[in-house]
Parts: C-alpha cells; structure tokens; sequence
C-alpha cells in the first residue's frame, strides 16, 4: 500500500473512534447533564480517539496490516498528538474551567486566562519533578525527547491501572459470588421502614411545633412592638411568649433528620441485597457466580505472583504466548506452525485485552462520574476523566508490551524509546499488591459490618 492510502485509512478508522467517543459522551456521560461547552465534548472525543488508535496500531502490528514505515510515522504521529493533549491542551483547560469556577477570580476573560496560564506553569512543574524519584529513563535523553514525556505518563498511568485492576480483582468476586450476599428477610425490610416512618412523623411533628413557637413569637413581638411604652412591656412580660425552646427543637430535628438520612440508606441496601439474592437465582446470577470464582483464584494467584515479583526483583522477560508455544513444542512433544499460531493467539489475547480495558475503564468513569457530578463541576470532570483515560491507554501500550512475541514489540519499543519497561512491571506489582490487599481489607471489614446493621 501506498503512504497515502495508508493515511485515508488511518483516517477513517480516527473518525469512527471520534465519533464512537462523541456519542458516548452523549449518551452516557451527559445523558443527566446539559453540554455547556461543546469544547469539552470535543477534546474528550479527540482523546478517545488517540487512545483507540494506539490500539488499533498494535492489532495492525500483529496482522501486518499497512507498510512498516506507514506505522511507524503513525505511531509517532500518535504518540505526539496524544501527549500534546495530556500535557498541554487537557490541563490547561481544566485550571481555565476550575478557575472560571472560583468566584474569588474575577470574571473578566484576560484575568482569567492569565491565571489559567499560571496553573498550566505549576502543573508542567510538577509533572517534569513527578519522574525525578523514579529511574524511568536514561541520561542520553534530551529535555524535550519524547521519552520524557512517555515516562513520567507511563509512572501516573501505571498507578491508575494498578490501583484499578487491584481494587476491580477483589470487588467482582465480592460482588458477584453467592456467598457474599447478604441474607434479608422481609421482617428486616419491615422491621427498618417501620422506623423510617416513625422518623419521618416525628421530624414532621416537630417541625410543626417549630413553625407554631415562630409564629407565636411574632405575633408577641408585633403586639410588644404596636403597643409601645411602658404598658406594652408589662403586657408582654404578663402575656409571656412561647414555652417551645426553639433552638433545642431544631437540633433534635437536625439529628432525627441524620438519623432518617441512615434509616434510608440501609433500607436501600436491604432492598438491594433482595434483589442480589433474586437474580443469584436466574442463569445470568449462576454464571456471574462461576466467574467470580474464576476471578477469586485469578486474584489469589495475582497477588502471590506479584509478592514473588517484589521479593525476588523480578520481572518477565517472555511473553505468555512465546512461552505456552515452548513448553508445547519441549515437553509435550506437539509439532505445530509456531508462527502462524503465535500470530493467531497474539491477535486473540490483545484483542481480549483491548477490549475488556477500554470497556473496564469507561463503566468505571461513567459510575465515577455520576457519583459526583454536578451543573457546575460536570465540565471539569469530564475533562479530568479524559486525562485519566489518555494516561490509562497510554499506559496500557507500556505493559501490553510484554504480552506480545519479540517480532511485534520491536516496533512498539522502537517508538516509544529506551524506556526502563521493566521498571513499570515492578512498580505495577507493588501498587497492584497494595490496592488488592487495601481493598481485602475493606470489605472485608464492610461485610462484617454488614450483618450487624439488620438486627435491631
């Protein structure tokens, strides 16, 4: 193929991930949510799209889709515009939307903008000193080399997917496994929404004594106030005003409140254990029980594997493919087309890989993103969750490396410099290790918590 026709379709496939990123964020994200600026819409879908495309380039390095030369410029191409986004454009806006946020700032569009500069200075700062404790690169590279940048992405990155991946291999086990499911009866459900209620007329009783003693005390003050003189403070002291202690009864109406606030939530997590316990139930419910046994020996065996990892200072040097291949071909004695086949399964096992993060990571940010959006901060966050994502894929392409046969990450690690890839593996174990084991932790403690709520 010609460069050009190699450049049509590089650019075909980049609108299509445009596009799937515009409605996405559409549909998904804003779906609550009115688009206040289409500036955000469009800088989330052009960063969904740079991070798809680096994908799309490895499934094109395994299939040997596209001349050698025509990927490599597109993967520099790629990389560049990528990290333009993440380092520049991305940061800047988000310090320009969370400054136009402040009311302190006055609003006029050259103050504001002076200040979002400023910002963008401190975050360029603290990103070039974020790679000075980590031995990340080699002292040949220059200042402004792309390895520089591609390091210290690759050092946030990797602590995002493995906080994600440690905490997402203990919380599916616990969320789909039978076992963990909390055992409701409809007396707990009764017995609680029993109590919501009495809160609720009680709060409403008080409050009404509230709205009563602020009347009276009024109407007092007005006759103190039309009476005047000496006679009309006789009068309102003979009269009296209110025996109600109106500040007494709002703070026990604020607690009551707190209290029915608690009351409503646990009874949303009783009616959700309900549920859990009816769909456990049906096909879906038995598979995703199966799974996460499937997930809890796969958790089980990462977090001794990564221990190993540290302990030991080590770090992979084959890829799980190149490996299967050998102890087929040494020790079971199978003749077969290395390969034909270490391209086949190469292709299957990155796909699987690709698609369960791009997938894992959106349902993630979408869940994050309801959890604590609002009219005023909704921009924002997008724009942070786009960052979040750049630097996800990004790094992702760092440790999809050591999936892949020696042929096929050639190319990859032609580009993305002499980076110390084995410094990521490691650094992944060690966070991977700490957000599994912090995570156990937690639910653990949760769901030991959790029977004790019902017994009242």
């Amino acid at each position: 193929m010609s460069f050009f026709a190699d450049s049509c379709i590089m650019l075909f496939s980049q609108i299509l991930f445009f596009g799937g990123g515009w409605v996405f964020f559409l549909k998904k994200l804003f779906r609550d949510y009115e688009v206040h600026h289409s500036v955000v819409l469009l800088v989330f879908s052009v960063t969904f799209a740079l991070s798809c495309t680096m994908f799309e380039l490895i499934i094109f390095e395994i299939l040997g889709v596209l001349d050698s030369s025509s990927r490599f410029f597109h993967w520099k191409l790629g990389l560049y515009a990528i990290l333009t986004m993440l380092i520049a454009v991305l940061p800047f806006y988000i310090a320009y939307f969370i400054i136009s946020n402040i009311r302190l700032v006055p609003q006029k569009r050259h103050i504001r903008v002076l200040f979002t500069v400023g910002s963008w200075c401190g975050f360029c700062y603290l990103f070039w000193k974020i790679g000075d404790p980590f031995p990340i690169l080699s002292p040949r590279h220059g200042i402004f080399s792309i390895e520089q940048c591609i390091g210290r992405v690759g050092v946030i990155g990797v602590t995002l997917m493995a906080l994600l991946s440690g905490f997402g291999a203990v919380n599916y086990p616990y969320t789909s496994m039978h076992y963990f499911v909390r055992h409701v009866t409809e007396t707990d459900i009764q017995s609680i929404e029993k109590r919501l209620l009495q809160t609720l007329d009680i709060i409403i009783m008080k409050k009404k004594r509230i709205a009563l003693a602020e009347r009276e005390n009024l109407r007092q003050a007005s006759i103190s106030k039309s009476s005047g003189g000496l006679w009309g403070m006789l009068k309102n002291v003979t009269s009296g005003s209110s025996n109600e202690n109106v500040n007494l009864l709002k703070q026990e109406t604020s607690a009551m409140e707190e209290l029915s606030r608690q009351l409503f939530l646990e009874t949303c997590d009783l009616n959700d254990a309900v549920q859990r316990r009816e769909y456990s139930k049906t096909f879906k419910g038995r598979y995703f029980n199966v799974l996460g046994y499937v997930f809890t020996v796969y958790c089980v065996w990462k977090i001794f594997m990564a221990t190993i990892n540290i302990i030991f200072d080590r770090v992979g040097k084959v890829d799980p493919i190149t490996k299967g291949f050998d102890i087929a071909v040494n020790y079971f004695g199978i003749n077969v087309d290395v390969k034909f086949w270490s391209q086949q399964i190469s292709f299957f096992l990155v796909g699987i890989i690709i698609v369960t993060s791009i997938r894992g990571l959106l349902i993630t940010l979408t869940k994050f993103f309801y959890a604590i959006a609002s009219s005023k901060s909704s921009n924002v966050i997008v724009l942070c969750l786009a960052q979040i994502m750049g630097m996800y894929f990004v790094s992702s392409v760092l440790l999809m490396r050591m999936n892949m046969p020696l042929e096929y990450r050639s190319i990859i690690t032609e580009v993305l410099g002499e980076l110390q890839f084995s410094f990521y593996h490691r650094w992944f174990d060690v966070i991977f290790l700490v957000s599994a084991l912090s995570s156990i932790g937690f639910l653990y403690i949760a769901h030991k918590q959790a029977p004790e709520k019902h017994m009242y």
